[in-house]
């Protein structure tokens, strides 16, 4: 394994993260990945090898064996820490693609071109939603997986002893799992720290969400305030005919020109409409 480019990869990743997603990032990478590299996949290494059952009838051991471990918690552990980092690098992708665009954009109008992104990294329009799509995908497969676990391994616990009376075994056989209270604690440690990632996960959902809601609201109330500023002066209303009390048919109200300070804009110029 290429550390220098991991290292470069988790850099990148962190760099366009939000406080909530760095705290993330160092619960997968310290409790999680390396964990399972330096001590959780060699508890597992002899699980299959040290299943003892009480027959040597060929055959029955390995039945019981594909019966109560379908899938290996480290295959599945692995698959999950897969699935779970692959997001973060779709991130990165997106940001290479801005930067890429812009480049091309350089090299074919030169340098006084018009920036399409003046900060590539910086999450709005599309960046945003494809960060808040993988921090729901995280948390989407940090669930499944969990429940996964729930579903094969009830209460995510392993007893000492299982009995198995499936054929070819000439019958109830008893059959014993390699230290199961190594691999109960390392099951709950990891079992605890994909619930804490899925709570990160969620608090940031709602953190980048509600950031977003307060800017459209702030830019909502400073849009009105610059309207009412820039245009004192009703355009429903022309100066001398509002609130005018009707006098009757022969009644003609005094006419007054509308100062040119008083005019309303209608839309916003094309490059604040675009900003």
């Amino acid at each position: 394994m290429n550390w220098g480019s991991f290292e470069k990869l988790l850099r990148g990743i962190n760099q366009y993260s939000t406080a909530f997603g760095r705290i993330w990032l160092s619960l997968v990478f310290i409790f999680r990945l390396l964990v399972y590299l330096v001590a959780a996949e060699r508890v597992w290494s002899d699980d299959h090898k040290d299943f003892d059952c009480n027959t040597r009838q060929p055959g029955c051991t390995n039945v019981c064996f594909d019966h109560f471990f379908p899938i290996s918690h480290i295959r599945l552990w692995a698959l999950q820490l897969i699935l779970v980092t692959c997001p973060s690098f779709l991130v990165l992708m997106h940001v290479a693609y801005r930067e890429a665009k812009e480049q091309r954009l350089r090299e074919a109008s030169g340098d006084n071109y018009r920036r399409i992104y003046p900060n590539p990294g910086k999450k709005r329009g599309g960046l945003w939603w494809t960060y808040l799509f993988s921090l729901i995908f995280k948390a989407g497969v940090d669930m499944v997986f969990l429940y996964v676990f729930y579903h094969l391994y009830k209460n995510y616990t392993l007893p000492r002893v299982v009995k198995c009376e499936l054929p070819p075994c000439p019958n109830v056989v008893d059959c014993f799992i390699s230290r199961p209270t190594e691999k109960n604690i390392f099951t709950l440690f990891m079992v605890v720290t994909a619930c804490v990632c899925i709570v990160l996960s969620l608090i940031e959902v709602a953190y980048l969400i509600g950031k977003r809601c307060r800017e459209r609201l702030e830019a909502g109330g400073g849009d009105s305030r610059r309207h009412s500023h820039d245009c004192p002066v009703s355009c429903a209303d022309p100066v001398g005919t509002g609130r005018q009390v009707f006098h009757g048919v022969d009644y003609k109200p005094p006419t007054a020109a509308i100062p040119l300070t008083a005019s309303c804009p209608s839309t916003l110029s094309k490059d604040e409409a675009r900003s």
